[in-house]
């Protein structure tokens, strides 16, 4: 039978039809997220491994699916404006062997110059926070330095295995221009040797690597998650570093919920704090979020718990990964920043680009 001069099919052959595509579309996300999994951790069981998966000091966990997807069908985006007429930063300098000098890159990517020796965080120079180059979460400005303006670098620090976090592209351009020690959580260094990123060292909370006579990298406790596909949740540890030097210790936090326990026991370990790199974005909506990444107020409570001289905020102004708007981040901090009475001199906001003395 014809109509409009379309041919009507057997309902039930359209409904094979539907179910055939549906199936196919399943099968098909399925093997993508299993091609982007990362390799899974194998090791002894411990206090924060049950075996299978990485575990949060206190159990605290982040939350499933079905919260998830709550967030995802009520979003309320704050407002992002993408700059692409930013200048970079000058070149920095080669090395800096007195004091510290730290530069806000972007996101989580700082350059730490101190002791003579070039330390990178979390270096991310692609466009987008995600496995694909046309969806995910967009680059709004450009990163405060060129990547191939950067020093020597000599240490690069991975806190984890998250898209926004472990950038493989730039990781594999840095390793291949300036080779340097990497130090990884537990299980990442699989996945970076299955990218052909050769040499890291993995370290479980609280191990140490030695860099040299006077430095030694600590891996602390955090409070978040890990995976880069749907077979890899938890799979690998997330961590911050402690940097130990004799004119003080450097301290990367990562990406972290608040939780005053473990900052109190970090600070006292980890004494003395010359300077900590906070994160401040990436925290709407809170009862989201608040178990994964800490809000501009818990960042100060971060700042008060571990006894630090200076804190510089991190993880904000660049990609929109959760519902805070562009400039939300920085505001809440000021206004934090007043309530606990702290000198606003005491934590900072760095520009992108722009070298920072200490």
């Amino acid at each position: 039978m014809e109509s409009h001069g379309f041919y009507m099919t057997n309902p039930w052959d359209t409904m094979i039809i539907l179910l055939a595509l549906a199936i196919a579309f399943f099968a098909l996300a399925l093997s993508f997220g299993y091609y982007i999994s990362a390799p899974k951790h194998q090791g002894p069981v411990t206090d924060h491994f049950d075996g299978q998966r990485f575990i949060n000091p206190g159990n605290i966990k982040a939350k499933g699916l079905g919260d998830a997807l709550k967030w995802m069908m009520g979003r309320k985006r704050g407002e992002w404006k993408e700059k692409k007429d930013v200048a970079y930063g000058e070149k920095p300098v080669a090395r800096v062997d007195q004091g510290i000098r730290i530069t806000f890159i972007n996101h989580s990517t700082f350059l730490i110059q101190v002791d003579g020796l070039n330390i990178i965080t979390d270096p991310v120079w692609s466009n987008r926070t995600s496995p694909m180059e046309w969806a995910g979460p967009k680059r709004m400005r450009p990163p405060g330095i060129r990547l191939e303006e950067l020093p020597k670098i000599d240490v690069m620090l991975l806190s984890h295995n998250h898209w926004d976090h472990l950038d493989i592209k730039t990781v594999k351009k840095i390793h291949s221009v300036h080779h340097p020690k990497i130090v990884t959580p537990l299980g990442v260094k699989a996945f970076l040797e299955q990218e052909g990123v050769l040499g890291a060292e993995d370290i479980d909370w609280w191990q140490e690597e030695v860099i040299n006579n006077s430095m030694i990298i600590q891996s602390v406790p955090a409070h978040h998650f890990s995976g880069r596909g749907m077979f890899d949740r938890d799979a690998t540890l997330w961590c911050g570093y402690v940097i130990k030097r004799t004119g003080g210790n450097i301290y990367f936090v990562g990406d972290t919920g608040y939780d005053s326990g473990t900052f109190k026991k970090i600070g006292e370990r980890c004494a003395p704090m010359e300077v900590a790199l906070v994160p401040i974005g990436a925290f709407r909506p809170q009862w989201f979020m608040s178990p994964i990444h800490c809000s501009p107020e818990e960042a100060v409570k971060i700042h008060r718990d571990i006894k630090t001289k200076t804190s510089i905020a991190t993880h904000f102004g660049t990609f929109p990964l959760a519902d805070d708007g562009e400039t939300e981040p920085v505001d809440e901090l000021k206004k934090a920043i007043q309530k606990y009475g702290i000198e606003a001199t005491s934590f900072l906001v760095l520009r992108e680009g722009v070298p920072h003395d200490l």
